[in-house]
């Protein structure tokens, strides 16, 4: 009893006190105008010392209760504060100026923001304005060609195919090589979490000293991604729709029937079949985005819902994606304490379909070769039983291989304000929870040749789950001393992964009904020949990071980072290390009086990052599976070794230089960067061969090698036209970049003798046949071959005598460096306008100077009865019906320059249409309808890997998707 009288009584007391503060309001009410008298929405009025406050409408007004003594805080992105005393005042109107000093670009750097003219460090920063536009399903495609420096490939147009990312060339030759990914401060975020229609900017942190922060993850560029939040104002609803039709843009040139039928030894089978059109089509695409945000004083809000449903030109595949996000902060303690909830997930329905096998087979097929024979044992489907030969329409339509993938993120962050305790400290701590499952089916067909007859049905599974676990803390400081600005940070941070999944494989099926769903059925498992397997792996991140930032007068900016980090995948006498980076600059133009010059700094950078391996446990003795064994009258599994102990194996060391200059004259109509740098990496991961015995594996993860990378990058604007109806904005971006292999030693063994061949041509014929060639002291991307020189009566290609014994050799004396493939330098052209309501954008960009090895060409070009008597035949405009043999050479090598349009989009802008559609826009869009280039292969942009070896570049293999054209139609919605 006594205690509900309390609570009563408290109860009273609040009301009482609400009722007396409620007799003390005023209520305030007025208009906040710009400069040119119109009302800006969306503007923040807080009462001071309080987080109680408003937001004006969409007209600039305002209403407010508040005290008399109390006094309003005018506030809005862009704009002077305003403070105003309330007094006897009811109305009050406010007129906000503009900024100048707060409109400067905000750059988001490790662990926090600082503004542009502090940068001292390389970091290229994008808003949604200068993304690529048109049909681009990941948040990569927005960069592509935008950053000088930055290579974004995707050989091919797979919708299920990822981009190859490098920055600054290659930073590594074994370990990961793809710059690191951070969205909204979650180190190692997932891309496919996050839909490009939800991104607000991309900062791409290119040098050491910025990079440093991220220790053992940073050596090869981080990526920052900032997704958009709400804001203050009234509801806002933005729904974009938009229908895309990709075509096949570029194909192999291969012999029609008519053309193959003139070859002598040509098997005719009598039909005209075009292989390629038969297993392509148009691909349609629908996306839907969905946003709605707003918020209050205190609480702000976007809640996002995404749809994409796309088709590739192959048959069979494709994906739909259904994505949502929510972004919410929420201030408490009068504005104290500021909470953030990010909750992404994403569900992935993919159809990978047989882009490799389809594209492949339709190029090689007997173009007079009937599509279906009802007499065939392979489900009617015409075949022929010879080597490497399927019929390309068979794959593709009787079998399967799909998945689906589930990735969610939750993360929450506090941040907190103790200017209590100290002027200019604060706080804040995070944690995130990151899960990405993924399932993988395939299932062949009993009457498939394709891998399915042979096993009388065949089915594979793979899931796995990938986790992980990020708390951070950090402690920070931001001041201001005369002329000294201080902003510090230390933190902590730790992160935990664990990883595990399974595979299953099996075959001989009574019927095909249950695809890849009924593994148990398959008659394998109880012969041997089917397989179970499973693995699981974790590690951990442990690191304590510190950095300084120091503002002078504006003018001179020194930057220094600090992060020493413990690994658990690195051996047992190397697990911690320190990286470190610091970065100088000084504002010129505020030291000499040239009435031309706008801006004008200079920078300088020096700073260390690492690498790890892949995956755990590489340092540690392992053992595992090695199949199965008949005895005793069952099959019993047998495990042995899979990799040797190293437990001094320790972090790939990368030391970076870079040089930079930003500048603005004319009034900054002409503006850019220009940047030098250099990074050299020791101690590189690679796994090489050791003899057996002393050690139990013949392969070993060591630390061997140094590399070197240097470059040039430039990017250059100029506002050509700037009056407020008409503007128009043209940039470039130009970069160059050598790679060089330096050492390749290890405690005074050199490994291989200085030189690696690696990218085996392969099958028929040239499986020894390496593509690739690394020299100790000689620059990456090597091709290597013999030089051709014509052709013997016989049929035969003729190759150079390189080393003068008066015959050719079919060896390394007489094969020769025949080509690179890595690109001399990239070039991006962007070209922005408008006029009045319309818009256009233009983005053209190309790669130069690197060589492709055209293996289509490499097999098939040729009219030799192998070649013809089994397959179709390439006809690129160096066929030469003399030839009758296939054999790897320069010949085989093409310049892969291109310059093409990536994109132009023209839309059209209505504003206020009613009441309630605040933003219409129309538009129209084509992605890569135009591309210059000589090269005759399928896809002419670079390749940085081969079968994913970061040590062979420059070879288009068989296996490559066409490319397509996109066109877009698409219409944006603002409620």
């Amino acid at each position: 009893m006594k205690r509900n009288m309390r609570k009563l009584l408290l109860l009273v007391l609040v009301f009482l006190s609400g009722m007396s503060y409620a007799v003390a309001q005023n209520a305030v009410t007025g208009t906040v105008t710009d400069e040119n008298g119109e009302g800006v929405p969306g503007a923040n009025i807080i009462i001071k010392g309080t987080s109680r406050g408003t937001i004006t409408d969409m007209d600039g007004a305002y209403s407010l209760d508040a005290a008399s003594s109390d006094v309003l805080v005018f506030t809005y992105v862009g704009y002077s504060t305003v403070e105003i005393p309330v007094g006897s005042q009811n109305s009050i109107n406010v007129s906000l100026s503009e900024d100048i000093a707060a409109l400067d670009e905000i750059v988001v750097t490790g662990y926090g923001t600082q503004e542009r003219k502090e940068i001292t460090s390389a970091v290229t920063s994008l808003n949604e304005e200068d993304f690529n536009k048109g049909l681009v399903s990941n948040p990569m495609g927005l960069l592509e060609g935008k950053v000088a420096g930055l290579s974004i490939t995707k050989p091919g147009s797979d919708p299920n195919g990822g981009f190859t990312l490098r920055l600054r060339g290659i930073s590594t030759v074994g370990a990961n090589a793809s710059p690191l990914v951070v969205i909204d401060g979650v180190i190692g975020g997932n891309l496919d979490l996050v839909d490009p229609a939800d991104i607000e900017s991309i900062d791409v942190i290119k040098d050491g000293a910025a990079a440093a922060i991220y220790g053992t993850r940073g050596s090869s560029g981080v990526i920052l991604v900032t997704t958009k939040k709400g804001t203050a104002g009234t509801t806002r609803v933005d729904y974009n729709v938009s229908t895309s039709v990709d075509q096949i843009a570029r194909s192999m040139k291969i012999m029609t029937a008519a053309e193959y039928r003139a070859l002598p030894g040509a098997v005719d089978f009598g039909a005209e079949t075009d292989w390629l059109d038969l297993v392509t089509r148009d691909g349609v695409s629908q996306v839907h985005n969905l946003a709605v945000s707003g918020g209050t004083a205190n609480t702000t809000y976007r809640v996002a819902m995404n749809y994409r449903d796309q088709q590739g030109i192959l048959k069979g595949t494709g994906f739909s994606n259904v994505n949502t996000n929510l972004n919410l902060s929420q201030k408490a303690m009068d504005g104290k304490a500021v909470f953030d909830v990010n909750i992404s997930y994403s569900n992935k329905d993919a159809s990978y379909g047989f882009g490799n096998e389809g594209f492949r087979y339709a190029y090689m097929s007997n173009p007079t070769m009937p599509i279906y024979d009802p007499n065939s044992i392979y489900g009617g489907y015409h075949e022929r039983t010879i080597f490497d030969y399927y019929n390309p329409v068979s794959i593709v339509e009787q079998n399967t291989n799909e998945g689906n993938d589930n990735l969610f993120l939750g993360s929450l962050k506090g941040t907190f304000d103790l200017s209590a305790i100290a002027e200019g400290l604060n706080a804040s701590v995070s944690y995130t929870r990151q899960i990405t499952d993924t399932e993988r089916g395939q299932y062949y067909k009993k009457t498939s040749r394709f891998r399915g007859s042979d096993r009388n049905g065949l089915a594979v599974t793979d899931n796995a789950q990938y986790t992980f676990d990020l708390f951070e803390g950090t402690l920070g400081y931001n001041g201001q001393t005369g002329d000294l600005g201080v902003n510090a940070l230390v933190g902590y941070s730790y992160q935990e992964f664990f990883n595990e999944g399974y595979h299953a494989e099996g075959g001989d099926f009574l019927t095909d009904a249950f695809s890849y769903h009924n593994l148990g059925a398959a008659a394998d498992f109880n012969n041997g020949l089917g397989s179970v397997w499973s693995w699981a792996n974790s590690s951990k991140l442990i690191a304590g990071l510190a950095r300084v930032n120091l503002n002078y007068d504006d003018t001179y900016f020194l930057n220094a980072s600090l992060r020493y980090e413990g690994s658990s995948r690195f051996g047992a006498n190397n697990k911690w290390a320190a990286f470190y980076g610091v970065g100088a600059g000084v504002s010129i133009h505020n030291l000499i009086d040239v009435a031309t010059i706008d801006n004008l700094k200079l920078r300088l950078s020096y700073g260390q990052t690492g690498n790890e391996p892949g995956s755990s446990y590489l340092s540690l003795q392992r053992f595992g599976p090695a199949g199965n064994f008949y005895y005793n009258g069952a099959y019993t599994s047998s495990y042995g070794p899979t990799s040797n102990a190293n437990p001094d194996l320790a972090w790939e060391i990368a030391t970076h230089l870079n040089v930079g200059v930003d500048f603005a004259v004319l009034n900054s109509k002409l503006f850019g960067a220009v940047e030098y740098f250099t990074r050299e990496t020791k101690d590189q991961l690679l796994s090489v061969n050791v003899p057996v015995p002393p050690n139990l594996v013949g392969q070993t993860l060591l630390n061997i090698g140094t590399t070197k990378n240097t470059g040039i990058e430039a990017n250059v604007n100029y506002n050509v036209i700037d009056n407020g109806n008409i503007n128009w904005t043209t940039g470039v971006v130009f970069g160059t970049n050598t790679s060089e292999l330096v050492s390749w030693t290890k405690d005074d063994l050199s490994f291989g003798g200085g030189v690696l061949y690696r990218a085996s041509m392969g099958s028929p014929g040239q499986s020894d046949v390496s593509l690739v060639r690394v020299v100790e002291g000689e620059t990456l991307g090597q091709i290597w071959g013999p030089r051709f020189e014509g052709v013997a009566s016989n049929g035969t290609f003729q190759f150079a005598d390189l080393d003068g014994d008066g015959s050719y050799c079919d060896c390394d004396d007489d094969r020769e460096v025949i080509g690179n493939g890595l690109p001399d330098f990239t070039l991006g052209w962007t070209n922005a306008m408008t006029i009045g309501d319309l818009d256009i954008s233009m983005f053209w960009n190309g790669e130069f100077g690197h060589d492709l090895f055209n293996s289509y060409r490499g097999f098939y070009e040729n009219a030799g009865p192998t070649v013809v008597g089994n397959w179709n035949v390439v006809n690129t405009s160096y066929f030469n019906q003399d030839v009758t043999a296939a054999a790897a050479n320069s010949s085989h090598v093409e310049d892969g320059t291109y310059f093409e349009l990536n994109n132009i989009t023209v839309g059209y802008n209505l504003k206020d249409v009613t009441k309630f559609m605040r933003n219409l826009r129309v538009y129209v869009s084509a992605q890569r309808p135009i591309m210059f280039t000589n090269y005759e292969g399928v896809d002419p942009v670079s390749r940085w890997t081969d079968y994913g070896d970061p040590l062979s570049q420059g070879i288009e293999r068989r296996e490559t998707y066409s490319r397509a054209r996109t066109f877009t139609l698409g219409v944006n919605i603002t409620l």
